[in-house]
């Protein structure tokens, strides 16, 4: 197989790119990685070679675009069926697929008030943002509650269900220091150990 591309935007501010990286990280596939600067003059004439919509991220395959997060994550789990980015069982794989959804479409609230960062940051906090903060906790609880026993992820291993809530927990919640409960501050700190997070922190 010849190698992927994953064209990206800046890591310290590009949340929906975040989330494929670490998909395809953890599928361990051959890839080479296009960082372009999303705040730069040239951006909108690089990223015409790369993807139809003008946004990152995308996944080039045997020449092809693959554009939005979850179609990328989707592609990436097909070519790496053993790495089981989706959960093995069916009713935990429709579960993920869920929460997947609702942060791809959700949160719009949160995503106003807490931009991705990676450095310390404040907000300013509403009835939007705090029902926002209230049901992710929500879903990491739930998820937790249910696979505690295979793992520290939300589906007990690592999964696109964690690629997609690792932006807001690392470039929001950690960076804004958003007071939260004991379960979800543990998944916090579960993803900042992963070496992968690691990485694209660094």
């Amino acid at each position: 197989m010849h190698p992927m591309t994953l064209v990206i935007g800046n890591k310290s501010t590009s949340s929906w790119s975040m989330r494929p990286w670490l998909a395809i990280k953890h599928s361990q596939l051959p890839f080479e990685e296009v960082i372009l600067d999303l705040h730069g003059p040239r951006f909108k004439t690089q990223i015409q070679h790369y993807s139809p919509t003008g946004k990152v991220p995308s996944l080039i395959v045997d020449g092809e675009p693959v554009w939005e997060s979850i179609a990328i994550c989707e592609t990436i789990a097909d070519l790496a069926p053993h790495r089981y980015l989706w959960p093995d069982a069916l009713a935990d794989r429709a579960m993920a697929r869920a929460v997947v959804a609702e942060m791809h479409s959700g949160f719009a609230a949160l995503r106003k008030a807490m931009p991705f960062r990676l450095t310390p940051s404040t907000y300013e906090s509403t009835p939007e943002v705090a029902h926002d903060i209230q049901r992710i906790c929500t879903i990491w609880e739930d998820c937790r509650e249910l696979h505690q026993d295979r793992g520290p992820y939300l589906f007990g291993d690592f999964s696109i269900a964690d690629a997609f809530y690792a932006p807001v927990a690392i470039g929001r919640f950690a960076s804004y220091q958003v007071p939260l409960p004991p379960i979800a501050q543990k998944y916090i700190q579960t993803l900042l150990h992963n070496p992968y997070v690691q990485e694209w922190i660094s």
